[in-house]
């Protein structure tokens, strides 16, 4: 009886587990609603905590939703990370291959992410505009180390204007493709690769 009860019995989350449980949970509720009708008793339920510990970790919901934010700013930002010393034209189509997949995988947090700028809280708006300019440098950081390209933003001003477009460009293709449109991975990938492509022609 003893060992069955133990084996019935739950593990104990750490600290950083429980954090992460709490993120993945406030990432899907804020996919699928606006920030203002999202509840933190809805995250503390559906993660089987009290609404004291949640707010333990995020004193407001402000907190909690830049926490989610950034969470998967991080995210996007690993996955789209250049190889250096590979020209950005050779890595495109595989770079959009892993981000693409992990749009799929992470349709969510994907959500979350870009749902932030409608937020109404300024502190919540400041932290997604961190997090794309975060993105921008990245991408501008890659086309600068480029042999082929060797572009920065400080020597063609207009290059920092077209990444910016792209990106918003990227950002409305995936979420047009998660609502259902009639598109396959591959020719997501391709449309987004021809633009950005366009974008870097003389």
């Amino acid at each position: 009886m003893a060992a069955n009860q133990g084996e019935r019995t739950r593990r104990r989350l750490s600290t950083e587990e429980r954090r992460e449980q709490l993120l993945s949970v406030g990432a899907r509720l804020f996919s699928e609603s606006p920030y203002d009708e999202v509840w933190i008793e809805q995250v503390a339920e559906i993660a089987g905590v009290s609404r004291g510990l949640l707010y333990h970790y995020f004193p407001t919901k402000r907190d909690f939703f830049a926490a989610v934010v950034e969470r998967e700013s991080g995210r996007m930002l690993r996955m789209t990370a250049a190889a250096p010393g590979i020209p950005v034209r050779e890595q495109l189509g595989a770079g959009l291959d892993v981000f693409l997949e992990y749009v799929e995988a992470h349709a969510h947090g994907f959500r979350a992410f870009h749902r932030a700028d409608a937020a109404g809280d300024q502190a919540v708006r400041t932290v997604y505009r961190q997090a794309l300019a975060a993105q921008e440098r990245q991408i501008l950081a890659a086309l600068a180390a480029d042999p082929e390209i060797g572009r920065s933003p400080e020597g063609a001003p207009e290059l920092r204007i077209a990444v910016r477009g792209w990106l918003a460009f990227t950002t409305a293709v995936c979420l047009e493709w998660l609502r259902g449109a009639e598109l396959t991975r591959e020719q997501v990938r391709d449309l987004c690769a021809r633009a950005l492509l366009g974008v870097l022609a003389p």
